[in-house]
């Protein structure tokens, strides 16, 4: 770096100093992120945790967001490609580390076909992600017969989505260490693959044990 004559020799060195210490540190942030919003259309502060982008030099640039807005959770998917028309519904498969792939549908904004969102299965999704130790793998099925894909890393995700879970007022698992909880998600994995005999005493022992905490 070359200090021109518009700049002082102190000014010069204070900079070289500073690019030394701190090397960009914004531009390889490849970790979660909490922050807190202000919608300027109804003027109401809403709380987000954001993902880090996928390696873009192995996948499709996806982006997710885990929303508290009103009390109310959402999960949103921001691609740079193509998904849907607006307000239209899409097939989203998750993978959470090396367990089976799970699907949910979400939907395009009424003014985006690159943006979708999901109301219904956001704690599932959310919770299914606190679990996790490495990465959920995400493929979208886009309306022009294209799959977009990204592995998107959990490193210091936990904090970010249980500060949003508590935002809405949502019960935050506590067991989100080297040992997982068992998951929502988990739980359909494993009923999925007993038979339906097996599945029907499963069904009975559940409602007894919700009949006898009533």
């Amino acid at each position: 770096m070359q200090c021109n004559r518009f700049f002082s020799a102190g000014i010069c060195s204070l900079v070289l100093v500073t690019m030394l210490c701190c090397p960009f540190q914004g531009w390889a942030a490849n970790t979660w992120s909490y922050h807190q919003e202000n919608d300027r259309l109804n003027n109401q502060t809403y709380s987000v945790a954001l993902s880090p982008m996928p390696r873009r030099d192995l996948y499709d640039e996806l982006k997710l967001e885990i929303i508290c807005r009103d009390k109310h959770l959402q999960v949103v998917i921001n691609a740079d490609s193509l998904i849907a028309s607006q307000g239209s519904q899409f097939d989203v498969e998750y993978q959470i580390d090396k367990l089976p792939p799970m699907s949910i549908q979400m939907r395009t904004f009424p003014d985006s076909k690159r943006r979708g969102y999901t109301n219904d299965e956001a704690r599932r999704l959310v919770d299914a992600m606190l679990t996790g130790r490495d990465s959920v793998f995400i493929r979208v099925k886009t309306m022009i017969r294209e799959t977009l894909s990204g592995a998107i890393p959990l490193l210091d995700a936990v904090q970010a989505l249980q500060q949003v879970l508590s935002d809405c007022g949502m019960a935050v698992p506590a067991n989100t260490g080297s040992e997982p909880a068992y998951s929502l998600a988990g739980f359909e994995r494993d009923f999925n693959q007993l038979t339906p005999a097996q599945q029907q005493q499963v069904l009975e022992r559940i409602k007894k044990i919700l009949m006898d905490l009533q």
